[in-house]
């Protein structure tokens, strides 16, 4: 996918190298950008190929609402590393996009000048909400839901990196823009692509709605690089991104989704068509 391999292209040629809280250097690159046609393909990486299953449980984990990764952990490893013994996550994405805590202070308390005050804690499922909002007033600019809850991306050990994500439709199209703070370019950006698109996808079904644009900004995009030879050298990604970009990308798949509410969709309700991508490039996880 051009889109994609432009943007390896930008953090290599471009990117300053730092070290990162993980103890590996990154060649860093402030304030990416791009945007995919989702009318255009199922914007799943050919140039790799990519664990679609993988994608497809973590995004039905966020929309679970689960903090846990009890469940997910019999699929997929990729949050076990953030988790502590009993499987807990501190930031689980989808406890924020389901189940955000909101303070409800009733209107007639007291302006409150000093000392603490303790109200009620209403939670709000965002996720609901937007695709309720779409079908009530599709020219909304409000559909908005956000994973950063300031308290605990204080504590966590892994703040949410794609933290804030907005709808909007226009021409009967829906578009999806993602904000993230932090990108990892091999690994975690074709994974973020695919998990977007597929809840976009999702949400167009349920609204009745067209395919648009997904467009992600990302404030620090990242390739992690080593030498040769020195202690961190398993975790360079620059090699593996290299050989992407010497391969030629092939047609985009297509993905189909059952034709079911949005809150009764499962795994087997999710086939992905005609991908036919060149082999798998590893690279390891820099925890």
């Amino acid at each position: 996918m051009k889109e994609y391999l432009d943007l390896v292209r930008l953090v290599l040629d471009h990117g300053v190298r730092k070290p990162s809280r993980t103890g590996v250097d990154t060649l860093s690159y402030f304030g990416a950008f791009y945007r995919v046609d989702l009318a255009a393909g199922f914007p799943l990486l050919t140039t790799k190929k990519v664990n679609y299953a993988a994608v497809l449980r973590e995004l039905l984990w966020y929309l679970s609402g689960e903090e846990h990764i009890r469940h997910l952990r019999r699929y997929t490893k990729i949050w076990d590393a953030w988790a502590d013994e009993r499987g807990e996550l501190e930031t689980a994405y989808g406890r924020y996009w389901r189940r955000f805590p909101h303070p409800v202070q009733p209107s007639h308390a007291p302006l409150v000048e000093t000392g603490q005050v303790t109200a009620p804690v209403e939670e709000i499922d965002q996720i609901a909400y937007v695709i309720e909002e779409i079908k009530r007033n599709p020219a909304s600019r409000r559909l908005v839901v956000s994973a950063w809850e300031p308290g605990n991306a204080q504590r966590s050990k892994l703040p949410p990196c794609h933290y804030s994500f907005v709808f909007q439709v226009l021409g009967g199209k829906l578009n999806c823009h993602l904000s993230q703070r932090s990108g990892d370019v091999a690994l975690g950006i074709p994974f973020n692509l695919a998990c977007y698109a597929t809840l976009t996808q999702m949400i167009a079904q349920e609204c009745q709605l067209e395919l648009g644009w997904f467009a992600h900004s990302i404030v620090d995009a990242h390739i992690y690089v080593a030498a040769a030879g020195s202690p961190t050298a398993a975790f360079d990604h620059v090699a593996g991104l290299r050989e992407q970009l010497a391969r030629a990308p092939r047609r985009l798949p297509r993905l189909k989704i059952a034709r079911k509410p949005f809150a009764q969709l499962t795994f087997e309700d999710f086939s992905l068509q005609d991908y036919d991508p060149h082999p798998a490039i590893t690279f390891k996880v820099a925890v």
